[in-house]
């Protein structure tokens, strides 16, 4: 297989204009709702906080978010006239999530959701350019990717819980109410480490993904931290530790891909 570097640097840089164009948009529409002048803000919640400090103009940020999202596109639509079709199936969902994320989908309760496709098409995007295919293995592993990020965005919501539920958002937490909400949490870290061990089994990933167990000591104390949603100090650090645990996670199927290749 040759791996093409400067597709997969050009890859790297749209993701990360495309990403940021989310994060941008999220902190101006959060702000012109009023949720981030409402919320209390910590190190994982409430926003950058720029704009209710009055640090930037919204409309510059505003602009900035649109340009983001331009610099991504642009280097989408190189891949679509190199690639194809697929490419620009999986840059319109992006387009789409990107632009409306902020404005529509995280009034309907499928935000966390749509973080989860956003991310296994990131992952099976990023193999495609390269291969030119889609393979059932790296879907699988798309799959382990968006839940992922969708568990991390799922706690990092119950800080943002009244001032989200005030203005109109629908978070999963928000539907579910906290007390319910924080007893699916471990469910969702058992329904991962079901998804590695599935895929270890049918060989869908190396079998060096077993690794990723390494995590579960922070899984499990984020699990009890956040039986105490009420207190804001024990909520922050639910959210770190399920960072800390995504980090491990991702860090480690990262390793055992490369174990997987220096053992072939």
């Amino acid at each position: 297989m040759h791996f093409n570097v400067i597709d997969a640097l050009l890859t790297y840089i749209g993701v990360i204009f495309l990403h940021a164009s989310v994060d941008i948009f999220n902190d101006y529409w959060d702000y012109k709702r009023g949720i981030d002048t409402t919320t209390k803000r910590t190190r994982f919640s409430g926003g950058t906080g720029v704009l209710p400090e009055k640090k930037l103009d919204p409309i510059l940020v505003y602009k900035a978010g649109i340009l983001c999202m331009v610099v991504g596109l642009f280097i989408g639509g190189y891949f679509v006239l190199k690639i194809g079709f697929i490419i620009a199936i999986i840059l319109a969902v992006a387009t789409f999530s990107i632009y409306f994320y902020s404005t529509t989908i995280v009034n309907s309760g499928l935000g966390e959701i749509l973080v989860g496709v956003k991310g296994a098409l990131i992952v099976i995007g990023a193999f495609y350019v390269q291969i030119g295919l889609l393979d059932l293995p790296i879907v699988f592993l798309g799959i382990i990717t968006g839940t992922l990020s969708s568990i991390v965005l799922y706690i990092a919501s119950f800080p943002d819980f009244e001032a989200d539920k005030e203005k109109g958002r629908k978070t999963l937490v928000i539907l579910l109410g906290k007390d319910k909400g924080s007893k699916v949490f471990p469910f969702l870290i058992v329904f991962l480490y079901s998804l590695i061990t599935i895929g270890i089994i049918f060989e869908d990933v190396p079998i060096y993904t077993f690794i990723t167990f390494i995590s579960v000591p922070f899984a499990i104390r984020s699990s009890k931290l956040l039986k105490n949603y009420e207190k804001l100090e024990d909520l922050v650090k639910a959210i770190s530790n399920t960072i800390i645990y995504s980090r491990i996670v991702g860090i480690c199927l990262i390793l055992s891909y490369l174990l997987a290749i220096i053992n072939k």
